[in-house]
């Protein structure tokens, strides 16, 4: 059975956080993804954690992200990127529109020279 009653307690303590978390375009951080239903990508752990790439800020409330893995994929849904000493994988069909009260700790940030790659390859997938 899915964690779906201990993600509905985690994330009513995300929604009355009134923490403001400071976030630009191309940082890692790791987001309370959270259980989800069918092939949506689920957090892990007991906060439902995974690091996530911040695609676009909205606002200092709103922005869009990607989560990211350490399992290597390749083809149009994804994009491989060195980070931390290993590639990692971006899952770009699993890009999201997020609240930043998800965001939990900043891990680092993407290069300039891939974040630019990355979203080419977005922008590909979504047209």
């Amino acid at each position: 059975m899915e964690k779906f009653d201990e993600w509905n307690d985690v994330k009513k303590n995300i929604e009355v956080n009134e923490d403001d978390i400071f976030f630009k375009e191309r940082d890692i951080f790791w987001a309370k993804l959270g259980q989800n239903v069918g092939y949506e990508q689920n957090g892990k752990g007991e906060e439902f954690t995974r690091p996530v790439i911040v695609i676009k800020k909205y606002s200092k409330n709103m922005l869009l992200a990607i989560p990211i893995s350490t399992a290597l994929r390749d083809g149009n849904f994804f994009f491989q990127f060195p980070f931390k000493s290993k590639v990692n994988t971006a899952l770009l069909v699993q890009n999201r529109l997020m609240s930043s009260k998800r965001l939990v700790k900043k891990i680092g940030k993407i290069d300039s020279e891939n974040f630019t790659k990355l979203k080419e390859k977005l922008v590909d997938l979504i047209k």
